[in-house]
């Protein structure tokens, strides 16, 4: 069974934190939240979301892709989080996948995963970097090598959907999809 790790920030993109956690749940997915600090989550909306644990308990765990949802002031805390950060860096370094949506990719920037990648993310993030090193699509969903990005809040499925693919294959994502009645 796959592990991943979905790092929670305070002012996170609610839809995109709970549609990347529910649809890898449904794809036998271990999924672990983890919060920045240790209080709940106050999501960009307004919705509480109550992680499983804090970043700084999972620190040393393995796990086979961490899945950064955005929304600000969500992404911001992500980039600035040291701890994260060099999870981050690790992680990418042993060849496993990072995922990122809406405004986190700027987290996987200041991290250097996206030098040399083509990477999305909401309109006008990853431009306001400018960082040349950076090849910037305007897709939904981009993946180079083991790096995925994608758009924002109505690309959250479809995102999810391909994490799964890439973790447990194209048949679960298939049962997936099918059991969303999409």
């Amino acid at each position: 069974m796959s592990r991943v790790l979905v790092p929670l920030a305070q002012g996170c993109e609610e839809l995109e934190a709970i549609t990347i956690t529910d649809l890898m749940v449904r794809a036998g997915i271990d999924v672990v939240t983890a919060g920045l600090d240790d209080r709940p989550v106050v999501a960009s909306r307004g919705a509480t979301l109550i992680p499983h644990t804090t970043l700084d308990q999972v620190t040393d765990e393995t796990f086979d892709m961490i899945v950064l949802p955005g929304g600000l002031p969500g992404a911001d805390h992500l980039r600035d989080n040291a701890t994260l950060q060099a999870m981050l860096k690790r992680h990418a370094g042993e060849g496993k996948y990072v995922g990122a949506i809406c405004a986190a990719p700027k987290a996987l920037e200041k991290a250097g995963l996206l030098n040399g990648k083509t990477a999305t993310s909401f309109p006008g993030v990853l431009e306001s970097l400018n960082n040349s090193a950076i090849t910037i699509s305007n897709a939904a969903i981009e993946q180079d090598g083991n790096i995925v990005t994608s758009r924002g809040p109505g690309t959250a499925m479809d995102f999810a959907l391909k994490l799964v693919e890439l973790l447990e294959g194209s048949e679960t994502r298939n049962k997936v999809e099918q059991s969303l009645v999409r």
